[in-house]
């Protein structure tokens, strides 16, 4: 992979990350009467996108055997 196809698939991932907390979160409020308001989704959805794609761009590259 090159540098440019490893942070596009750094995004990727923290995209990935990003979307399965907002599913994760539609199923809990879903089961139960608690309600998390839009602003703190989208906040926490942010967080967890850039802190997903910051994690697959520093351990990505390891994994594949290029430090």
């Amino acid at each position: 992979m090159t540098a440019e196809t490893d942070w596009r698939a750094a995004l990727l991932w923290g995209l990935v990350g990003g979307l399965s907390f907002l599913v994760l979160l539609q199923g809990y409020e879903l089961l139960t009467p608690a309600r998390v308001d839009p602003p703190v989704k989208a906040g926490i959805a942010i967080l967890v996108t850039a802190g997903g794609a910051i994690l697959a761009a520093i351990v990505g590259p390891r994994l594949r055997g290029r430090q």
